[in-house]
């Protein structure tokens, strides 16, 4: 069985990469794609009951080397029992988030060391590294907006949104330093464009890749 794709949703508070994520499920869905579509923190059991901590910042007062220990624990629980499985068996995963929200969130504006970060993402992911990245780019003073009319003005902002907007400013230009470096991996979408013109962008850019690998996946095996 041909091996699936990973594709992971990265960027800010209020970029819409839940919105863009359930648009492109459906999409594909339709084409007859095995779509598995995943979030972190969570996404399976074990990784979904550390969820709730970090989230409501129970985890924050023991530093941010200690949330990043307990992302890690739980991405490595949610890639064994369900990202490389479904990859295995030939599907499309989608997740919202995953690696670079670790590295810009707790290794950038947390200043946790480059080098511990890089061993806890290998134990993390053993290997399994996206296919693609999609980086949603959108000034956060309007994400952070966005992200306020999601929730409602009466709840309560989570632990990352709740950062100052000097934080948010860091971990955009983050991320993209990771699209930056990382050109053959990451692509930057425009996330301040209207809903359907994301979509638009999203959509060609992932079917052109699928095509793409197909096309190789076929060059491969033509008879010489």
């Amino acid at each position: 069985m041909a091996r699936g794709f990973f594709i992971t949703f990265e960027g800010g508070e209020g970029a819409g990469k839940s919105t863009q994520i359930e648009r492109l499920a459906t999409k594909m869905r339709a084409k007859k794609y095995d779509v598995v579509r995943t979030r972190e923190p969570g996404g399976s059991p074990g990784a979904e009951a550390v969820r709730h901590v970090l989230l409501s910042g129970a985890a924050e007062p023991f530093g941010p080397k200690m949330e990043a220990l307990l992302f890690a624990a739980a991405r490595s629980d949610h890639v064994e029992q369900v990202i490389r499985p479904a990859v295995e068996r030939g599907s499309i995963v989608l997740c919202d988030r995953f690696l670079d929200s670790s590295r810009v969130y707790q290794g950038v504006t947390g200043g946790i060391d480059p080098a511990f970060m890089a061993m806890l993402e290998q134990v993390a992911i053993n290997g399994m590294m996206p296919d693609m990245t999609l980086i949603f780019d959108i000034d956060p003073a309007e994400g952070l907006k966005r992200a306020t009319l999601r929730r409602g003005s009466d709840a309560t902002a989570d632990r990352f949104e709740k950062e100052t907007l000097a934080i948010h400013q860091a971990r955009r230009e983050a991320f993209l330093a990771i699209a930056a470096a990382e050109p053959e991996r990451c692509i930057v979408v425009d996330a301040s464009a209207d809903p359907d013109t994301v979509e638009d962008v999203v959509t060609a850019t992932v079917f052109a890749a699928l095509e793409a690998r197909a096309s190789e996946r076929n060059r491969q095996v033509a008879p010489v």
